[in-house]
């Protein structure tokens, strides 16, 4: 399992490379991601068994994908339901980088 999400989050961070002018930030932003949002939201950004469990919402659905990235940031920032707030332990850049990344997940 460790060996796939490693391939996976290697293969997401070479895509971002890839795509983005923003390279160092998004390739950043995907090993944030890893650390502190795959448990939950899955690699793909659906949702893991367990964080669908705890009401973790897909990146993909309508209701994520419709709010604003100021609202996706406080969301990331404040914590939301059952998901930490992460303001004090991550940069202001590193939550506007977290929440690109998102929104291309939910593109996927």
């Amino acid at each position: 399992m460790r060996k796939t999400l490693a391939a996976v989050a290697l293969s997401l961070s070479a895509s971002l490379i890839a795509s983005s002018p923003l390279a160092s930030a998004q390739t950043d932003a995907a090993k944030l991601y890893q650390g502190k949002c795959v448990a939950c939201h899955g690699l793909d950004g659906r949702g893991s068994a367990i964080g669908k469990n705890l009401g973790a919402h897909d990146f993909h659905s309508p209701d994520v994908q419709k709010q604003s990235d100021a609202q996706l940031a406080e969301a990331i920032a404040k914590g939301r339901g059952k998901m930490p707030p992460y303001e004090k332990s991550l940069k202001a850049d590193d939550i506007k980088a977290l929440v690109v990344l998102l929104r291309a997940l939910g593109k996927q």
